[in-house]
């Protein structure tokens, strides 16, 4: 097995197509990347504007859902059923959306939100297969015509720029194994885990609908 081979692996990445109970890797490193993210972004989240942002997003809600990013991730995983390296993209492409022009800062009121546009798009660009937006309206808790909303404004915030090549797939990879390894995010990553372990072998769905009902105005 080849060093590139050994990053997928250790990510759950060579799951792909597989029957598996067990969450990949992955779901709780881009769980743990983000948590730390709010923590340093969640000072500048009340009620006012950002800093480098003047207006509210699509994106944002009145109010932060209670299911946690770790929980979330693995209720799409297992319910969108969509590849994990769809989850390395996802990432990457919510980093291509904060990082606009227009940037933006990731906070409890928009992140589960942008998870899910991101998520729908890495699968629909690709995977083999994949659902309509009204099976993933109800995979991320919200409606079908919001579905459609948030994937529009994610494809023209990106510019339709979907395309990630295998050197910043690869380098994504590697930064995301790097968080296993650092000692800061060690409890995150295990509450993450935890989340992810507990829902995936859960038999029912999560509702969540309910924490999902107030839009961006």
């Amino acid at each position: 097995m080849g060093p590139a081979a050994e990053l997928y692996s250790s990510l759950g990445l060579d799951r792909a197509g597989k029957q598996t109970r067990s969450a990949p890797p992955v779901l709780a490193l881009v769980a743990a990347r983000l948590e730390r993210g709010l923590r340093e972004n969640e000072p500048w989240s009340g009620d006012g504007p950002t800093p480098g942002s003047s207006h509210r997003t699509v994106f944002d809600g009145c109010r932060a859902p209670e299911l946690g990013i770790g929980a979330y991730l693995a209720r799409i995983a297992k319910y969108a059923r969509c590849s994990p390296s769809c989850f390395v993209i996802a990432d990457i492409y919510l980093d291509r959306f904060l990082d606009r022009p227009k940037p933006a800062l990731l906070t409890s009121l928009n992140v589960h939100r942008l998870l899910i546009a991101c998520v729908v798009v890495a699968a629909k660009f690709n995977d083999d297969s994949f659902f309509n937006n009204a099976y993933y309206a109800k995979v991320g808790g919200v409606g079908t015509v919001e579905m459609n909303r948030l994937e529009m404004s994610l494809l023209f915030s990106l510019d339709f720029r979907l395309h990630v090549s295998l050197p910043e797939f690869d380098s994504r990879c590697r930064r995301l194994q790097h968080e296993r390894a650092t000692a800061t995010i060690e409890r995150p990553v295990a509450a993450a885990c935890s989340a992810a372990e507990e829902l995936f072998q859960g038999q029912d769905a999560v509702v969540i609908q309910r924490s999902f009902s107030c839009r961006a105005s």
